[in-house]
């Protein structure tokens, strides 16, 4: 009895054992990396796929993001960008809390230290009063970044010490495939939030992917709420979107208000052209042919075409009016008063240039752009676009009296990129500034060049048409020439002397490539602090080539006087970039995408306000 005991004793010990070893087996996934709060690593090996275009899985969320334009601009996207991916036929509609988006993203590999490069899409988010990192990061964004990485990619911002205007980059984790997915046809990695319901098999059907592929694409196999999750591809899922209920009564009263005036407005017409017809027949009767009802009668026939229907509108005035109509969600509707008001009666001494005014309108300050009928072309495109380093059209007024539109903008502080450099300013920007700036305008020609559908093609990228804010960062102004689609001929040309391509000039082709060449001269006017062309007429991208071939004895003599002085490494790195956008073949020219990418390489190299050392971050 006793031995049959001890036989039970040890199975009893070898039971426990075995169980303590296999649990402890099984807790091994359970203590693997969790995901990170401060990004994702790019590695060596997957890095030749980077940058990709990629979307996020985002949930719309009240009260402020309930309708595609608010998540457009969060995103800096437009409404038709998300609504395509997202499987929704009216971008105007409303959205319900918790919708599911598709938002598109441009995933890139950045070096945020000497040790970190994180995969990320870097979104530009201008801070408001009561912003925080931590609010913006988990109820704007979703849990799409953390707190943790926006203080790691601003490292000169104190969280505690934001101030409004400040312009914050918020990291939006993303991942590029890597060869092996690639090679199994995965054209995306999605990055989604995980949620209380959710599990990784859940999460496959929902993406209509294996949970092996998922497992495979992550550091890790458990997940927690809010956790992120990279979900690999080969399309889209269709999302099915809910009924969004209809509009909300106040909004009804304000359309049916609108359509009301409008109605009362076109009897009221009719009624006045009743009565002038009537009047202009007894005075006909009566044989009243003096000078005084010639002239008459010729005021009223004018009256009657500015207030007549659609019928005796222009071609290019019913285009702008069906164009405004579909504006009406998105844009402040501004009235004539209110803008003469701003402008003390579009008085001279507010011209900022050409015919745009300063205004200010309830203690905030416009850029207000005074035009004939031809704004259509430029308002159609300005509703698509929407980016950080693009000036923001705030609204518009139309005015039948006297033939005019006006297109209301943001109002840029610090003006023109042109008169910085070439006007008489008690201080030059220094090379950080300028190099800045540079980064600034390629990012928003990537966007509207790779992000927009059709593509966008500036046509008329110059020093005075990019803009600088409180901050000295730029904004790309002046859509007024601006063309949708490219690849395009056409025998009307127009631009500015020294900036224009010479396929351009020489056959009219309008393509992506013909903003690259401009930018390439406002690369040269940053470094050399010249003009596009002298005072003999002479183009300053004609002789770049030849400087930068003889830049160990020409350079410095070339560059920008206040630059002199700087070790040239970095200069020298953005004239390469400059030189390869002036080739005479287009097709030899860098992509926006590329030039991003070799300019941010140059802002790696260790600048500081006062100047820069030679001396680089990265060595790749």
């Amino acid at each position: 009895m006793e031995q049959k005991n001890g036989e039970n004793f040890r199975l009893f010990c070898f039971f426990w054992v075995f169980f303590f070893a296999y649990t402890t087996t099984l807790d091994v996934p359970k203590v693997q990396a969790q995901p990170s709060t401060v990004g994702y690593n790019c590695t060596a090996a997957n890095q030749s796929s980077y940058p990709c275009e990629t979307y996020v899985f985002y949930r719309a969320t009240s009260p402020n993001f309930l309708d595609l334009a608010s998540v457009g601009d969060l995103f800096s996207v437009s409404r038709l960008m998300i609504a395509d991916p997202s499987n929704i036929t009216s971008p105007a509609s409303p959205l319900l809390p918790n919708q599911s988006l598709f938002v598109p993203i441009k995933c890139g590999c950045n070096r945020v230290s000497s040790n970190l490069t994180i995969s990320y899409a870097a979104l530009n988010h201008t801070i408001k009063s009561g912003d925080t990192f931590y609010r913006l990061s988990t109820e704007s964004f979703g849990n799409l970044t953390t707190f943790q990485s926006v203080e790691v990619v601003n490292p000169s911002f104190v969280p505690t010490q934001l101030e409004p205007g400040d312009v914050i980059t918020f990291p939006i984790f993303c991942r590029c495939p890597n060869s092996t997915q690639l090679g199994n046809q995965v054209n995306f990695v999605i990055t989604y939030v995980f949620q209380n319901s959710d599990n990784i098999s859940s999460i496959a059907s929902m993406f209509g992917t294996t949970t092996q592929s998922i497992i495979a694409a992550n550091e890790n196999t458990t997940f927690s709420p809010m956790d992120t999750v990279f979900v690999p591809v080969s399309k889209l899922p269709n999302l099915t979107q809910p009924v969004v209920p209809p509009i909300a009564p106040e909004k009804i009263e304000r359309k049916g208000a609108i359509i009301g005036l409008g109605i009362g407005l076109g009897i009221c017409g009719l009624l006045l052209a009743l009565v002038s017809g009537a009047w202009i027949y007894r005075e006909s009767s009566m044989k009243k042919k003096g000078k005084n009802y010639r002239d008459e009668e010729k005021h009223h026939g004018h009256h009657q075409l500015q207030k007549g229907d659609s019928r005796l509108m222009k071609p290019e005035e019913v285009s702008l009016m069906a164009d405004v109509s579909g504006c009406l969600d998105k844009y402040r509707v501004f009235g004539t008063d209110e803008l003469r008001e701003a402008t003390d009666g579009f008085d001279e001494r507010w011209i900022i240039q050409g015919s745009v005014y300063k205004g200010c309108i309830d203690d905030e300050w416009f850029a207000i752009k005074k035009m004939k009928w031809n704004a259509y072309e430029e308002l159609k495109i300005l509703q698509k676009v929407n980016h950080g380093n693009l000036v923001k059209l705030e609204g518009f007024c139309v005015d039948r009296e006297g033939a005019n539109c006006y297109l209301v903008y943001e109002y840029v502080e610090n003006g023109s990129l042109h008169s910085w450099l070439h006007d008489d300013k008690p201080e030059k920007p220094s090379w950080k500034t300028r190099l800045r700036i540079a980064i600034d305008v390629a990012n928003g020609l990537q966007y509207i060049h790779e992000h927009t559908r059709p593509k966008v093609v500036h046509k008329d990228i110059k020093s005075s048409n990019i803009l600088l804010d409180a901050n000295m960062r730029a904004k790309i102004a002046n859509f007024g020439l601006a063309k949708s689609g490219c690849n395009a001929i056409t025998m009307h040309i127009v631009g500015t002397q020294g900036y224009i391509a010479p396929e351009y000039l020489a056959d009219g082709v309008v393509s992506t490539k013909m903003d690259v060449f401009s930018f390439g001269v406002v690369l040269l006017e940053l470094i050399s602090g010249r003009e596009a062309v002298d005072e003999h007429g002479n183009v300053l991208w004609a002789t770049a080539g030849e400087v930068f071939e003889r830049r160990s004895t020409k350079m410095r003599g070339w560059i920008d006087r206040c630059l002199v002085n700087e070790p040239i490494d970095s200069v020298v790195s953005v004239m390469a970039v400059a030189v390869a956008c002036l080739n005479r073949d287009p097709a030899k020219r860098p992509s926006m995408v590329e030039i991003v990418y070799a300019l941010s390489k140059s802002d790696e190299m260790d600048v500081s306000e006062e100047g820069f050392s030679p001396r680089q971050v990265d060595a790749r």
